[in-house]
């Protein structure tokens, strides 16, 4: 009996040989998919580093550590205008592919209306619940039609005096920190805070105070340290470990939570107030009971709105005083624009800052060299496929226009990195005759997702901008040279401090 059982268990595999036939069986795994990627695949005619064409784990790994979007411009440059960046994923260049990516498509199928959004990108946590973000397109058709309003010219005529409110604070309290220019203020910040301010009242019906209290808010806190572990979930669910990023997120890895509940205890605020109010969440809380919007929907959107109607303003509003500053003959030309446009404060508001064209070619310029979002808007290739470019491609693909590698193309711009801002004061036929394609500057995208707060960005902008001009001259630090090249990139930039100095020219109003 005791000579059987001996038997029996030396005929059983050990551990050991059990985790070396696994080891064995996974290496085949990886070798066949590599093989089959770099020579079988559908998208094998198109260039690329032999790297990233075989697996999708260089790729995760330079979007984990906040390259990916500086690696891919330096692709195109190699490859040009079309380049496959993961085995199943190509990203272009050509001015061509923001409409045919991200415009209105023709077809019988009412879902051929436009490309969907690839879930890898926007739908990594599946828990959460959908905002215009990454809704379908009926439900983003719903959420757009009733947000429109509160984005309109006219609700943005009524919302002036809460948007100048917070510039004259910001104003005022730059006038108390900066010392006669003595002292180094990071205006980094001090951007941040404001717009902050301004869209969480516009949203929420409150400030977050941090004007008032020179300090962010920790909802703010939460969003910035949640960047790069956002850009890392991606990576996870790039390379097939969605259903580890799920189970992390149940066991709360995450700082998604904390976020989820700032955001919900502001919901509950602004719903239990008594009046109605013009602003930009007042769409959706009238319809909320025709609707029947869960309040898990609704805090789902009012995130989206405070936060890509404040960070993408702030980072603008960072690049072109960065590159003001580095660039003082430009500034000059700013400064006798504004100076001489304006005899007091008072008059700068919405429909005289329209009239500032050299502001307006700097803020372009500035969202040219340093957009706000560098990449991430990933469309998946539907069912028979398409042509992108003048080229086709296979359906179920991942295709993108990313924003640094087209405005930093020499296909698209003369002199790419360099700072000019006459590039966008002629037409279109003058900019393309010296070289420009203005069309290939999509800081809002194209299409039935394009941004729906474009209007307010801009106004927003050139309000802060003409008020800081108008008060101050400005001087970088030299601490804070170089600005944008020490940035990491994890879709949204990972922003360093700004260093400038400010000396008033004028008095503030008392």
């Amino acid at each position: 009996m005791a000579g059987n059982t001996g038997a029996a268990w030396a005929e059983r595999p050990s551990f050991g040989s059990l985790a070396l036939g696994a080891l064995v069986s996974a290496l085949i795994w990886q070798t066949a998919t590599i093989i089959y990627n770099i020579y079988f695949h559908p998208l094998r005619k198109f260039p690329g580093p032999f790297l990233q064409r075989a697996s999708g784990l260089p790729w995760a790994l330079m979007h984990s550590f906040g390259v990916q979007a500086h690696k891919t411009q330096q692709l195109h440059d190699q490859y040009g205008p079309v380049v496959r960046i993961g085995p199943n994923h190509l990203s272009f260049t050509d001015v061509k592919a923001w409409k045919d990516i991200y415009g209105h498509r023709v077809g019988n199928d009412l879902h051929a209306s436009e490309m969907s959004k690839a879930t890898t990108f926007v739908k990594t946590i599946r828990e959460l619940p959908t905002s215009i973000i990454n809704a379908d397109r009926e439900e983003h058709s719903r959420f757009r039609r009733a947000l429109s309003h509160g984005f309109s010219d006219s609700a943005m005529r009524q919302q002036e005096p809460e948007i100048v409110k917070y510039v004259d604070l910001l104003i005022e309290r730059l006038h108390e920190e900066c010392d006669q220019g003595k002292k180094k203020l990071n205006l980094e910040a001090w951007f941040n805070w404001t717009t902050f301010d301004v869209v969480g009242n516009l949203v929420f019906g409150q400030s977050f105070n941090c004007l008032k209290d020179s300090k962010t808010h920790p909802w703010i806190e939460f969003i910035f340290k949640s960047v790069r572990g956002g850009a890392m979930i991606v990576a996870m669910t790039y390379i097939g470990l969605g259903e580890l990023v799920q189970v992390l997120f149940k066991i709360g890895s995450f700082s998604i939570k904390t976020v989820q509940q700032y955001t919900d205890a502001m919901v509950e605020s602004r719903l239990s107030m008594e009046k109605s109010r013009e602003d930009l969440f007042e769409g959706l809380v009238k319809r909320r009971d025709d609707w029947n919007l869960s309040f898990k929907k609704l805090s789902s959107n009012a995130f989206i709105l405070v936060l890509a109607g404040s960070e993408t303003t702030a980072t603008t509003l960072s690049g072109a005083t960065y590159l003001l500053l580095a660039h003082p003959e430009i500034l000059e030309k700013l400064k006798h624009e504004v100076r001489s446009s304006f005899q007091d404060a008072s008059q700068i508001n919405i429909n005289t800052v329209g009239n500032l064209k050299y502001m307006l070619a700097i803020l372009n310029e500035a969202l040219r060299l340093y957009p706000p979002v560098t990449a991430g808007l990933v469309r998946n290739v539907p069912k028979g496929g398409a042509e992108i470019a003048g080229h086709f491609v296979p359906e179920g693909t991942y295709v993108e226009v990313q924003h640094w590698a087209t405005n930093h193309s020499k296909d698209n711009w003369v002199n790419p990195w360099e700072f000019n801002p006459d590039r966008f004061l002629g037409t279109t036929e003058e900019a393309l005759q010296a070289g420009n394609k203005l069309e290939a500057l999509q800081a809002f995208n194209v299409g039935p997702r394009n941004c729906i707060g474009r209007n307010l960005a801009y106004a927003e902008m050139r309000i802060i901008l003409a008020r800081l001009i108008f008060d101050f001259d400005l001087k970088l630090d030299p601490g804070s040279e170089n600005w944008i090249e020490r940035q990491k990139a994890y879709t949204l930039w990972d922003r360093v401090p700004l260093g400038v100095y400010l000396t008033p020219v004028r008095e503030p109003k008392a």
